[in-house]
Formats: structure tokens, sequence, C-alpha cells
């Protein structure tokens, strides 16, 4: 038996996240947008690479660890590690959804984001339940990853 968790979490994001949510999702877009020259989803085909992708997912996961850095009420706004990793997460997938316009490198961008933060951090969720810190890490590019 395991209460909260990644399940809760996506649950309780857009509710209990305050306003920090949108923000990182609006400077998600900004973000992307600077990738992609302003034009919405224009980065397709042969533009788009893993190494794009990462300079995207990274800054923006930069963006979003370093306010939970510089304001510790974000931190304590957000109760734990696993709210921490799912806002930051959304804020990378924004950034390559309006980057791309493609759900496939959006959803490897919310795993990115994830691994990045447990470098980054150490932890994902709570009492070592290790679980979240691969939650979806298979998922990306796989075919009937369930």
């Amino acid at each position: 038996y395991m209460s909260g968790g990644v399940g809760f979490t996506q649950y309780a994001s857009a509710t209990y996240t305050d306003n920090i949510l949108e923000d990182f999702c609006y400077k998600g877009c900004e973000i992307g947008l600077d990738y992609a020259n302003g034009e919405m989803a224009s980065i397709k085909g042969d533009k788009l690479t893993m190494e794009l992708l990462e300079r995207i997912i990274r800054a923006e996961n930069d963006y979003c660890l370093t306010q939970y850095e510089a304001y510790p009420t974000v931190a304590e706004s957000h109760f734990g590690g696993s709210v921490r990793a799912c806002c930051a997460a959304a804020g990378c997938g924004s950034a390559v959804a309006c980057a791309t316009g493609l759900a496939q490198p959006t959803l490897s961008a919310w795993s990115l984001s994830m691994l990045g933060h447990y470098e980054r951090v150490g932890r994902l969720g709570f009492y070592g339940y290790d679980l979240q810190d691969q939650c979806t890490a298979p998922c990306s590019y796989s075919y009937q990853s369930d």
C-alpha cells in the first residue's frame, strides 16, 4: 500500500500547485518558441534532433528547479518531491509541445525532465519508493511498453 505518490500527484497537480505550474508551463512555451524562432510547432522532420530536445528540456528544467532553490516557499507550497518533479516535467512537456507540436517528443520531455531532476536533486518521491524514479523511462519511443 502506498498513499500519495505519482498517481495522486497527477490528480492533484492542477489543483494544489498555486500559480507555480502555470508559470512553469508559460515559461516552457516561451523557451520552446525561442528555440523554434517564434513559430509554434515548427521544429519537425530533419530539424528535430535529440540534441535539440535535450537543450530545450535542460533550459526549462533549469528554470523550474532554480525557482525551487531561489524561493523556498515554492518548495513548501508543493508538498514533497513528487509534486516538484511533476510540475517541472509538465513545464518541460509544454516547452517541447510548443516547439514541435508532436506528442511523442513531449512525452519524452516529461521522462527526460524526471531523469534530469533525479540527477540534480537526488530523489523524485518519498521514503525510498524507487518506482517513482523510473516511472516514465520505459514508455518513451517503445512499442506497447505497458
